[in-house]
Parts: structure tokens; sequence; C-alpha cells
């Protein structure tokens, strides 16, 4: 879907896409603004509302409208990063809801999100699951009726995502990933609807594949501290050598997180 194609329907009965116009290497198509609503409900529940952008908060009150709400109920946020939450507290203000979030400094009217609590403020029904790692303060919730997992930019639907050190660790997030993959069993849960990329229908693929992904680039980080590489910047460039330029500086988190891991597990590896 291209950035100004509009609201997207899924096979996904209570959610509908708005795409943020903010393509990026970091961002892929955009940000991924999820509309939910009931089927035949009258509030919509918002997930990551996206930068400050006045076009994309109309697109995503006229998704809502379109599909069959009233209004906004409430705002919910996966964490704190800019392209999901800046622009948060102008919509919520516009459209007359609170925002919810795991991080206080975000809330707007409401409680912090906790694990394990489920939504329902007149829209569908969100579990939500804390999912510390990509940052601190990330969560996933499971749209409990549709089996769908919505995973902000702990899982994306494409590529993999950035450990954002030194808020984000990688032994959180390795933890996080084994808890959906376990999820993912017990809930019987169908997709993944991502922060940005396309739906996933092969969930449990994907976290694999994820997982499989973090083991990797461990391996390949011991195998480049073995051949001699003796700090950081030696270490990145055997193990992020064809890495994008724009995302150098991602990749740099993810290996500190990667080097804080290993550290913290006991082995030898340069400072950071």
């Amino acid at each position: 879907m291209s950035p100004d194609a509009g609201p997207s329907r899924h096979p996904c009965a209570r959610a509908t896409l708005v795409r943020a116009n903010n393509p990026s290497a970091m961002t892929l198509d955009g940000t991924n603004s999820w509309v939910l609503v009931e089927p035949g409900g009258r509030s919509a529940t918002v997930v990551d509302p996206g930068p400050a952008d006045s076009q994309h908060s109309q697109a995503i009150l006229a998704a809502a409208r379109d599909a069959g709400a009233a209004g906004v109920g409430l705002v919910v946020l996966t964490h704190g990063h800019p392209d999901h939450a800046e622009g948060a507290a102008g919509f919520a203000r516009f459209a007359g809801a609170p925002v919810r979030a795991a991080d206080p400094a975000l809330c707007l009217g409401g409680p912090p999100l906790a694990g394990g609590e489920s939504l329902e403020s007149g829209g569908p029904r969100l579990d939500v699951v804390a999912t510390p790692g990509h940052t601190g303060d990330s969560v996933c919730f499971v749209l409990a009726d549709d089996r769908m997992l919505l995973t902000g930019d702990t899982v994306l639907g494409r590529g993999s995502t950035v450990v954002a050190h030194p808020d984000g660790r990688l032994g959180d997030y390795l933890e996080s990933l084994r808890l959906l993959r376990s999820l993912i069993e017990t809930r019987q849960l169908a997709g993944v609807l991502p922060g940005h990329g396309p739906v996933r229908a092969d969930p449990a693929a994907l976290l694999d594949g994820y997982l499989a992904h973090r083991e990797q680039r461990l391996d390949e980080v011991r195998a480049a501290i073995a051949a001699g590489a003796n700090d950081v910047d030696s270490v990145a460039r055997l193990v992020y050598a064809d890495v994008d330029p724009g995302l150098r500086h991602a990749a740099r988190w993810s290996l500190l997180a990667q080097l804080d891991y290993l550290r913290e597990n006991g082995e030898s590896v340069p400072a950071g």
C-alpha cells in the first residue's frame, strides 16, 4: 500500500490499517496506525497514531467512521518512539480520547498499561503483553476475537528490528520473542499486525525466524571477537559490513546490546 493510498482492510474483521506518509530506511513504507472497531460497535481504539501529521490524523478518523465508529474511545501506544507516538497527544485531544502507554509520561487521561490486563473501552478487546527489548516500554496487544497480534516494532512485517541500546536490552528482547512465540501456540494466533511492513499470516514462522536471526548475530559477534576484533568499531565492520549506510547507527545500537548481553553472560567482549 502506498503512503497516500488511504486505509486498507485486511482479512481481520476488526482492524483497518492507515499508513503514515513517513517512509524511510527505519520505518520501511511508513508507520502502521491500526484502527480497531468491533463489528456493530460505536467506538474505535487506535493503536499508534504515528507522527504529528494532521493529514494522517484525519485519515485515522475517517477510517474509524468508515468502519462504523462514531468516535475514538481509546488511544494506545506500543512504545514511545516518535514515529509511533509523537502525534498521540494532539490526536487524542482532537478525538477526545485518553492515551495509554507503558510509559507513564506518555499517558493522557488514563493509567499506564500493565502486562496481563485486558482493555475494553467500547472497541474490540485487547490483551496487553509486556514485551520489553526493542525499548524498555515496548508492549504488544492480542486482538482477542480475531486472534491477531499487534507488535509495534517488536516484530516487523519485513526485515528485523533494532534493539535500541541502552534503553533496549537484548536479554529482555529474547525473552519477549519467546513469550510471543509461546502465545502464538497457546492462543492459536493467526497473524501479525506489525508497526511497519506488511501483515503476516505466518506468525510462528516469523517468530522462529526472529529468534534464529538473533542467535546467528550473536554467533557472528563471537566469531568476530575470536578473529581479533578488539573494539566496537572493528566488530561492527565484520558483522555489519553489508548494512545500508542509513541503518548503521541502528546496527551499532543492536551491536552494543549484543555485547552487553554476552558480557552479562560471562563472555569476554570489547568494552562498549
